[in-house]
């Protein structure tokens, strides 16, 4: 039995260990973020073209459709530090490998391990954020909160890797990158332990497929696949699109915060009007603004121009994880909500695994900006499912 007088504390505790995920998750994804700019920029220096380009972000997804289910399976059945822990080890591995060997497979291999560590990661933060929600509105308040941390390391890592590439080189970005995970885990250290019910040895565990037969978990899939392709194609045109019109690395990371930091804006936005958002609109109108915003932005001139295009994009794509997440933790049972987040995890990173690479050959076949193209029309027929939400 609880010790009522225990209480207080114990919530008091809960709350300061929230700010711990936030600034967690926030390490581990710039340590990706970071990476991802850097090595697409040395890539495209070391002059291999836009289709590395694309293999390069294609690897980031890779890792994570062997990985995540065995983290969602993880994290129900060991709680928080294990598998942040594994995510950790993989992102100082691939970071560090990228720094020490500043080869093509080196860095590959090192894009492949970080896209690992971020998907292990993710899942165990995210259940732990949501094992905190009190009620509907607390759910979309706080993964509001928790989808800030890789938007502000997206806002913040370009913009601060293209200022180490263009003022020290691309060695001190890897630099920073490889730092970023040991932060990480001495931030994760900080959340208390809170270890999930032990089950009998006769309990056999569900497969995660299973969550398909529920129809608003495979809607919410179908959306959230065609909402990060999206992300995708924005990643993976605007370093193709800034070095082809001659724009420096600290534009090209301009450019790039300029998306996140749309994206940041938009989710405080969220945590102050939660209750009161209808996720399902949200998410069609997010889509729209989206559409027409892939439609016209290989028209859009200079810097400036791609920096409004972009945040465009970042305020439509940015609002979309925290109305995701929280509509999927209502539409599944509490004790799987780590399989239905690593089923998630794997669906998504299953269908962009191939995406960058076909981005990058449909831009060299054509025309730099038909990724984008390609996109309008894929959320257009995601208005479909999104509709019956």
């Amino acid at each position: 039995m609880t010790d009522p007088a225990r209480a207080p504390v114990a919530k008091r505790a809960m709350r300061d260990a929230f700010w711990w995920l936030i600034a967690t998750i926030i390490c581990v994804h710039a340590c990706m973020a970071t990476t991802r700019v850097t090595a697409s920029l040395w890539v495209l220096n070391q002059g291999y073209g836009e289709a590395s380009v694309g293999m390069l972000l294609s690897l980031f997804a890779v890792a994570p459709i062997v990985l995540s289910l065995w983290a969602g399976r993880l994290a129900d059945r060991h709680g928080f530090h294990r598998p942040v822990g594994v995510g950790v080890a993989l992102a100082f591995a691939g970071a560090l490998l990228a720094l020490a060997i500043p080869k093509l497979w080196a860095i590959a291999t090192g894009c492949l391990l970080c896209g690992g560590a971020v998907a292990v990661a993710a899942v165990a933060l995210q259940r732990e954020a949501g094992l905190m929600a009190e009620d509907p509105g607390d759910l979309k308040r706080i993964f509001s909160w928790m989808a800030l941390g890789p938007a502000l390391s997206n806002a913040l890592s370009p913009i601060v890797a293209g200022l180490l590439i263009d003022h020290v080189g691309m060695t001190a970005a890897f630099g920073l990158a490889t730092l970023l995970p040991l932060l990480a885990w001495a931030l994760a250290r900080k959340v208390p332990r809170n270890p999930p019910k032990v089950v009998t040895k006769s309990f056999r565990e569900p497969a995660a497929w299973d969550l398909f037969r529920l129809p608003a978990y495979r809607r919410l899939l179908l959306v959230n696949l065609a909402l990060s392709a999206g992300w995708d194609a924005h990643s993976f045109v605007v370093p193709v699109v800034g070095h082809a019109r001659g724009l420096s690395a600290a534009s090209i990371g301009l450019v790039l915060g300029s998306f996140a930091t749309a994206a940041t804006a938009v989710r405080l936005a969220i945590v102050r009007f939660a209750d009161d958002i209808d996720e399902a609109r949200v998410l069609r109108a997010a889509m729209a603004l989206a559409t027409l915003t892939f439609i016209a932005y290989a028209w859009l001139p200079g810097t400036l121009g791609l920096m409004l295009g972009s945040a465009l994009l970042g305020t439509a794509l940015g609002s979309v994880q925290p109305m995701i997440l929280a509509m999927m933790h209502r539409a599944t049972p509490p004790e799987r909500h780590g399989q239905a987040l690593g089923l998630r995890m794997l669906t998504v990173n299953g269908a962009t695994v191939s995406m960058p690479m076909g981005f990058g050959m449909l831009a060299a076949a054509t025309a730099l900006a038909a990724p984008m193209w390609v996109m309008a029309g894929a959320l257009l027929l995601a208005q479909l499912p999104a509709r019956k939400l």
